[in-house]
């Protein structure tokens, strides 16, 4: 004879294991939501948020201070600002050589590692913070990694714009350290950092009044050929200064930076097609796209 389980009881145990499943149920809900506030309350890895760590010989330059200053420097240029890239580095490493000049080392390991070359005196706090802000700059603009290859005809922008980044962050830098100075005692440097970013600005034609959008057009519709020769032909000062100007008034505008360079070809294309693919990358990535669009205006591209 064939046994049979009776029907009444199948349906009291599935009834038990029911509201005993809902009884773990009701008691993880609660559980998994505080767990997922918690999640979503943490910082993702970023920018502004990696470690920094040092390499190379820095001399008589004792590390912590080194670090003090980096770490200050990074808080300042990238204070508010949203970090939207999908491609930030796991790490930034700043190594002192003792001859050369600044640079991004992109190094052909896997690392996930920003690696920045600089070349400084002892204790040389403005010097460091200028460097340093120049190559963060093209970390923010996804110019890091082995796949990084500076191109022409358009890395001069890219050049110019780094370099407005970093004179910004200086000025930035100036107010923060004389309100409080990353060393006791030590408010009256801002002085020397303001004077600092002020002569540079002098270098590039920015000490009287800016040029208008027509000349700043003009400038460009005369200096296009040689610009596109080189990543840095030293005529980029009017572009420079113009967009010092275009980040302190817009932040939005130092936020487009993390749009760059997120398609193969990177900077070796014609302007016109640079600028149409960044604006793109803004959208992907939910960048403003003020930066693109106001250069395109300023240069006279269409």
């Amino acid at each position: 004879m064939a046994d049979f389980a009776h029907p009444i009881c199948d349906c009291v145990l599935v009834r038990r294991r029911f509201l005993a499943l809902c009884g773990i149920v009701s008691l993880r809900i609660p559980r998994l939501i505080g767990e997922a506030l918690v999640m979503a309350s943490e910082p993702t890895s970023s920018l502004l948020s990696v470690s920094l760590e040092l390499a190379g010989n820095w001399k008589s330059s004792p590390a912590d201070a080194v670090l003090r200053v980096l770490t200050r420097m990074r808080e300042v240029c990238l204070a508010g600002v949203s970090l939207l890239s999908d491609r930030q580095p796991g790490k930034i490493r700043v190594d002192s050589h003792a001859s050369g000049s600044p640079a991004i080392w992109l190094h052909p390991d896997q690392t996930n590692v920003a690696w920045i070359i600089v070349d400084i005196g002892t204790d040389d706090w403005c010097k460091l913070s200028y460097q340093f802000g120049h190559e963060l700059g093209h970390v923010l603009c996804n110019s890091w990694n082995a796949q990084s290859q500076p191109h022409t005809p358009c890395q001069w922008l890219e050049e110019s714009m780094v370099e407005a980044f970093s004179i910004r962050g200086l000025g930035r830098l100036a107010a923060s350290w004389e309100r409080n100075p990353p060393f006791a005692g030590d408010a009256a440097f801002g002085a020397a950092i303001r004077e600092y970013r002020e002569n540079l600005l002098k270098k590039y034609g920015g000490a009287g009044e800016q040029r208008s959008d027509a000349e700043i057009a003009s400038w460009f519709r005369t200096s296009r050929s040689a610009l596109e020769q080189s990543s840095l032909s030293g005529i980029e000062g009017p572009i420079i200064v113009r967009i010092v100007s275009e980040f302190e008034r817009d932040i939005a505008c130092v936020e487009d930076l993390g749009a760059l360079n997120r398609w193969p070809s990177r900077s070796g294309v014609p302007l016109e097609d640079y600028l149409r693919l960044w604006e793109r990358s803004c959208t992907e990535i939910h960048a403003h796209g003020r930066l693109p669009a106001r250069l395109r205006s300023l240069l006279g591209v269409s």
